[in-house]
C-alpha cells in the first residue's frame, strides 16, 4: 500500500481554486487523489493541524470537487485508509522530526508539518503548485524527505497565461 502525505495545495487544484493551473496539472492532482483515497494510506498528524488546514480550504459534505470528496475520506477517518500520526514538538515549538537543516533554510513554517509527517511515516509529499517546495527542495531531500511534484518541477509550467490570475 502507498503511503501519502498530501499538501493541501493537491487537493485545492484538483477542485479547480488554485487559479489558472493547466488541466494536466489538475488531472495530475485528481489522479493522485483518486488513487489515494481508493488504494493507498493518508496519513495526517495526530494533533489535527493538517486536518485543521484542509478545512480552510475544502468542503466537509465532499462536494462539489474531488478536493473536497478527499476531505470528507480524511474526516470520515477510516482506518483502512486514513493513519494518524503523533508528532512531538520540541521546546522551541519545531516537530522533534524535522530535520533542523530545513529549519535553518528558513522553510515555509505551515508546511513543516507535511515535511515532519513525511520524515517519520517514511512516506513521500506530494506537491502540486507550491513553489516553498520547489525553492528548498535540495535541503529538504538531502534531509531525507522525499518530495513528489505531481505537475512537475517547473513551476512556470504549472500555470496558463489564458486566465488571469
Amino acid at each position: 500500500m502507498v503511503k501519502y502525505v498530501i499538501d493541501t495545495n493537491v487537493p485545492i487544484v484538483a477542485n479547480g481554486d488554485a487559479g489558472n493551473v493547466t488541466i494536466e496539472c489538475r488531472l495530475a492532482a485528481v489522479e493522485l487523489l483518486q488513487i489515494a483515497i481508493s488504494n493507498g494510506k493518508i496519513f495526517l498528524d495526530s494533533d489535527g493541524v493538517i486536518q485543521d488546514e484542509y478545512r480552510r480550504y475544502l468542503q466537509p459534505n465532499g462536494q462539489p470537487g474531488v478536493g473536497d470528496r478527499f476531505y470528507l475520506e480524511v474526516i470520515n477517518s477510516d482506518p483502512t485508509k486514513i493513519e494518524r500520526v503523533q508528532l512531538v514538538k520540541r521546546a522551541d515549538g519545531e516537530y522533534e522530526d524535522l530535520p533542523q537543516p530545513i529549519i535553518d533554510a528558513a522553510f515555509d513554517p505551515s508546511d513543516r508539518v507535511f515535511a515532519a509527517l513525511a520524515k517519520k511515516s517514511k512516506s513521500k509529499v506530494y506537491n502540486a503548485v507550491d513553489t516553498d517546495w520547489l525553492e528548498k527542495r535540495a535541503v529538504i531531500e538531502a534531509s531525507g524527505v522525499k518530495i513528489e511534484f505531481i505537475c512537475g518541477c517547473v513551476s512556470e509550467n504549472w500555470r496558463t497565461d489564458d486566465v488571469p490570475d
